[in-house]
């Protein structure tokens, strides 16, 4: 009978536990809500670390943890909370192109890469193909630039997209994506010494685009025999 007892108490003591922890996490996950109303992402960042201390390790709230460190541009931690998330679930797409961008944005160009591999087979997106290109292209990965450029021409394009271009130090061009992707081929093309491809692709990205002012310059260097400019 003794026994018992001691295990009703148990479990009255983990109910009382358990019930204090949901009304934490409660108070918790109000104090994030309304510190996002607020624009103060310290103490949201803060109440969601508590969540997921409570939760453990399959809180979904490492998704929200991540979300919010990307979109304050803390790129660091963002990788990190994303690389812990997609251990559990390689098939988060979201959080799979978050990693990659954080790394892009921290200089890890061939880690990016590999993200930016694994979210095109995914996705079949011609943007994530275009920027595998970019990436393998900026790695002087000419071959593999290619076969992604070309992948990327292939893929379905949603119209939506647009590829911003620095023109000058005060004005951004923004271009649509198939014009962007064009022009990109065109570079790969130029540095794998294929003039004639490089030529056809610029041309192609100027129809696309008429204003492109980057695949413009890039033609008229082809013509001319002068070096193009890169993206």
């Amino acid at each position: 009978m003794k026994k018992y007892y001691i295990t009703l108490s148990a479990v009255l003591a983990f109910v009382s536990i358990y019930a204090q922890d949901q009304k934490d996490i409660s108070l918790d996950k109000l104090v994030m809500r309304q510190s996002l109303a607020y624009g103060d992402n310290a103490v949201a960042t803060s109440s969601i670390y508590n969540i997921i201390a409570k939760e453990g390790v399959n809180s979904t709230y490492k998704d929200s943890l991540a979300y919010l460190y990307f979109n304050s541009r803390k790129f660091s931690p963002c990788f990190m909370v994303c690389t812990d998330v997609l251990s559990r679930d390689g098939n988060k797409l979201e959080i799979l192109e978050m990693q990659a961008i954080s790394l892009e944005s921290l200089g890890a160009i061939e880690k990016s890469a590999q993200s930016y591999a694994k979210l095109t087979s995914k996705t079949n997106n011609n943007f994530h193909a275009y920027k595998l290109a970019n990436l393998y292209f900026a790695l002087k990965k000419f071959d593999e630039a290619y076969r992604a450029i070309l992948k990327a021409q292939e893929l379905k394009d949603t119209g939506e997209i647009k590829v911003s271009y620095a023109v000058n130090k005060n004005y951004n061009q923004q271009v649509a994506l198939l014009a962007a992707i064009s022009n990109l081929k065109g570079l790969i093309e130029f540095d794998q010494d294929k003039m004639d491809l490089a030529k056809a692709s610029f041309k192609k990205a100027v129809e696309l685009q008429e204003d492109f002012v980057l695949a413009k310059e890039n033609l008229q260097a082809v013509i001319d025999g002068k070096q193009v400019k890169k993206e």
